[in-house]
């Protein structure tokens, strides 16, 4: 067991297999009872509330939480055993509360006030159905233009096509808006100025219904007004929000690492550096991959293929040579999709053509993403 904000933890992964239900309070304490009401409200909760174990088949084996008062320890032993299960109490010095917790079989041990904000994120994880987080990719240009924003928004399409639930977040303010690239500029739904000073926990099911809709996928870009600068718990908490949803979340980044950037890049699996096959680029995107490598654990380079005749760039960089000479590991090569202006004047979004070099390109890395960055979650 180990201490975490005032808890003792053993598994301190939520217990829901990703279905939403209601916590369970059993407690005949007043005053504690109101506490965890409270808490239950700031979570977005509605608990079922017993002064002792329910009836079998009832919500002691239903429940994604138990929360036990301190009061209840008598009423609750002899229950049948299940995971879940917090005992509740307010004494920092009372040393035979641990004892308690074992004989009830307790996973952890909640001492109030300290401990509010950490049941807070536990009860709205359970009431969100939270599982297996979201596999969350980052793109990021090795230089201007490299076509990192036009990858982002194809791999979000693809993943999306493919039934995965997914979200598309743009993370760079100037990149002039990702809901312009998929053409839902006028879309309805709330854009960063929404959320650019949030604080604390954002619910995950509130984020992903207040954002605009878009080829079956969601999508958090900016609006056409000034730039707003988010603020680093913002981001935090937005892509929390998004990866406790599960499926797929994908983030355009911009070439800058300040701390809101660091704060993306801190929940990323995989970043994907999307680089031009010709030395200057390679030069310029040394520069990129040093600053986020220092925050990102695991980047990866994607050789762009240039707009020439056979998608050959005038230095003649094969996409191992690009690898090679920044020292990352190859994803492969990012072809040249002739047309594409056109299709996306006409509507069409990046990767919107399931048979494209584009789409199919993005539709094998989804396929081959190794089992080190997904973890089976996709």
């Amino acid at each position: 067991m180990e201490i975490v904000t005032g808890v003792i933890a053993g598994d301190v992964s939520p217990p829901s297999d990703g279905r939403p239900g209601a916590p369970l309070i059993v407690t005949e304490d007043a005053d504690l009872l109101d506490d965890l009401l409270r808490l239950c409200a700031a979570a977005g909760a509605r608990p079922e509330v017993h002064h002792g174990v329910p009836e079998r088949g009832g919500g002691w084996e239903a429940a994604p939480l138990v929360l036990v008062g301190d009061d209840a320890v008598e009423r609750v032993r002899g229950a049948a055993r299940r995971r879940g299960v917090v005992l509740v109490g307010r004494d920092q010095d009372d040393s035979d509360v641990w004892r308690r917790a074992v004989e009830i079989g307790a996973e952890q041990v909640l001492l109030l006030p300290d401990g509010e904000q950490w049941l807070v994120d536990r009860i709205a994880d359970v009431t969100e159905g939270v599982g297996r987080p979201a596999v969350t990719i980052g793109v990021i240009g090795g230089r201007g233009g490299a076509g990192a924003s036009t990858l982002a928004c194809a791999l979000a399409v693809t993943a999306a096509r493919d039934r995965r639930r997914t979200m598309l977040i743009d993370a760079d303010p100037l990149g002039g808006g990702l809901d312009v690239l998929l053409g839902g500029e006028a879309a309805d739904g709330l854009r960063w100025p929404a959320f650019a000073q949030s604080r604390g926990r954002v619910g995950g099911g509130a984020l992903e219904e207040s954002l605009p809709e878009l080829h079956d996928l969601r999508v958090l870009s900016w609006d056409r007004g000034d730039t707003v600068a988010v603020a680093p718990p913002a981001m935090r908490a937005v892509l929390a929000a998004a990866r406790r949803r599960g499926g797929v979340v994908v983030v355009d980044l911009p070439r800058r690492v300040d701390e809101t950037v660091g704060e993306a890049l801190a929940q990323l699996d995989l970043g994907l550096l999307v680089v031009p096959r010709e030395l200057r680029a390679v030069a310029g995107a040394r520069r990129v991959a040093s600053a986020m490598g220092m925050v990102l654990r695991d980047l990866r380079v994607v050789a762009a293929a240039g707009r020439g005749r056979g998608g050959l760039d005038a230095d003649g960089l094969d996409a191992d040579e690009v690898a090679r000479l920044l020292e990352l590991p190859l994803v492969g090569e990012l072809p040249w999709e002739h047309g594409l202006v056109a299709a996306q004047d006409g509507g069409q979004p990046p990767g919107g053509l399931a048979r494209g070099p584009l789409a199919r390109f993005c539709s094998a890395f989804w396929q081959q993403l190794p089992a080190d960055v997904t973890g089976g979650r996709v």
